[in-house]
């Protein structure tokens, strides 16, 4: 049979994962909420779908995997809100579903280690949000949910140099604070090995292998261009948005080892440095 992947809120995370898969033969729709979205979509080879919008049912039926990227809101999962009822009527006939959660939803742990068996206490409100979202996929009966809690993402496009190269990139100093992130190449990997190896039920960790402290990244970042390490700014003196507060609020080293045992992922960027100084080669 044909694979056709349903790609719920096709971003960032899921345009490096058809990367993968439409080599290897696969049919890819993805879901968007803009029509200019939907032409860079189709650019990449995947079917756009504007959604909500169109009628999705005819490729839902289709579907062999489904991802889902799209966030929840205070209103819920737009996705179970939406089809909730169709999905769990075609849960015995997928072969693989996935849902893109966070590592937010650990909470803070002081910087200690945390893994796939840690309750779950975000300390958040986005934190609750994906909380309550994967709880509410993993009520579907019959469902193959595999749920991927990503660490802070980076990549083309994404990370610390275009900051640094306009000077407003900003060491902010919190004594303990570490981080840990995940470069979208290792995303792709990550969902790829899992859809080849399903294990229904089951959460992994993406992440590095090297939890740092933000301001670490950034001086990287500074001294790979060769440009000044911007200053130290202690965070009771920064200027900050709640939402970028929020990240401060919670500190924690993820532990990845299950991706490693159980789906057999090398890390093409195991740390920070690996990944920034490919970024900076390509471009």
């Amino acid at each position: 049979m044909d694979k056709t992947l349903l790609s719920f809120g096709h971003g960032y995370s899921a345009r490096a994962l058809a990367a993968l898969l439409i080599p290897q033969g696969w049919r890819v729709i993805g879901t968007t909420r803009s029509t200019e979205k939907a032409d860079e979509i189709a650019a990449t080879g995947v079917e756009p779908l504007i959604w909500p919008g169109s009628d999705v049912m005819p490729v839902l039926s289709q579907a062999t995997h489904v991802l889902v990227s799209a966030g929840p809101s205070a209103e819920g999962d737009p996705v179970l809100n939406a089809l909730h009822d169709a999905i769990a009527a075609r849960a015995s006939e997928l072969d693989w579903l996935g849902y893109l959660s966070t590592t937010g939803v650990y909470g803070d742990h002081a910087g200690d280690w945390v893994d796939e068996e840690t309750p779950l206490t975000p300390t958040t409100r986005r934190g609750q949000m994906r909380k309550d979202a994967e709880e509410a996929w993993r009520a579907i009966p019959g469902l193959p949910l595999h749920i991927f809690r990503l660490a802070g993402i980076y990549g083309p496009g994404r990370g610390p140099f275009e900051k640094v190269r306009q000077g407003t990139a900003r060491r902010i100093i919190k004594q303990g604070q570490v981080f840990s992130r995940t470069h979208v190449e290792d995303i792709a990997q990550v969902l790829a090995a899992s859809i080849a190896r399903p294990a229904p039920g089951t959460a992994y960790n993406v992440c590095d292998d090297d939890p740092a402290p933000p301001q670490e990244v950034i001086a990287h970042a500074a001294t790979l261009l060769g440009l000044p390490v911007p200053p130290a700014i202690p965070i009771e003196q920064a200027e900050m948005t709640p939402m970028a507060r929020s990240f401060y609020a919670e500190s924690k080293r993820v532990r990845n080892e299950r991706i490693k045992s159980a789906l057999g992922v090398r890390l093409r960027y195991p740390t920070y440095r690996e990944g920034l100084a490919a970024l900076l080669k390509d471009g």
